[in-house]
């Protein structure tokens, strides 16, 4: 199955509740909140307790996509804030294995990241771990970026090393996902499609009602 996951890092902060109830409502399965710690990544955003707060806006699922160092050291606050998924970057732990077992133990899914310039074959000793894996197709830290359309290469090799592992694990892809260029990512072989700029510029329910109909699965 194929999901929209607008990314919150776009919205309206001071109505963030009713900006992720809107978009929920509209068809957006997903909701992908940017955690940024301004170590890992040269910005700061908001943490578990902003996520708490917006939990009861809706029930569909959260993808909480941890861009701090170590994150092993509070997943078990984000998973008590509401987290579905709890996605952490390779590049940001010492031990990717003990924290991908830490957020299982927790009962929740595991997702591990990847940013641009990291070779995509790291992730091959985590596919029998991981449920989702995130390509990111823009360098971390900021929402509004070009797509680096290189990715798209990257996209399809982390597709076949899904396959060959026969088991089901999401393929995530965030940066610079639009109208434009949606489709063709999701040919490459992502199945979740994070969106910024494209959902909260403009009318949010048109938006979340026209991407979803370009990935609707067939």
């Amino acid at each position: 199955m194929n999901y929209l996951a607008p990314s919150v890092l776009s919205a309206d902060f001071s109505m963030l509740g009713k900006e992720i109830e809107t978009i929920a409502k509209a068809g957006a399965g997903v909701i992908h909140l940017d955690v940024m710690d301004g170590n890992f990544v040269p910005n700061i955003s908001f943490g578990a307790p902003v996520i708490a707060s917006v939990r009861k806006s809706t029930e569909a699922i959260f993808d909480v996509h941890l861009m701090i160092d170590e994150p092993i050291r509070y997943l078990e606050d984000f998973k008590k804030a509401g987290a579905d998924i709890i996605t952490i970057h390779y590049e940001a732990c010492k031990d990717v294995e003990l924290t991908l077992n830490e957020i299982k133990k927790l009962g929740v899914k595991a997702g591990l990241a990847i940013s641009p310039d990291t070779p995509v074959d790291v992730i091959k000793p985590f596919l029998e771990i991981v449920d989702m894996i995130l390509v990111m197709s823009v360098y971390p830290g900021f929402g509004g970026q070009s797509f680096i359309t290189e990715s798209l290469e990257r996209i399809k090799a982390v597709k076949t090393m899904i396959c060959d592992v026969n088991r089901e694990i999401w393929l995530e892809v965030d940066g610079g996902i639009g109208a434009a260029n949606i489709e063709t990512v999701m040919q490459a072989g992502a199945n979740v499609l994070v969106a910024g700029s494209a959902v909260f510029k403009g009318n949010r329910v048109e938006n979340v009602k026209e991407l979803s109909k370009m990935i609707a699965d067939e």
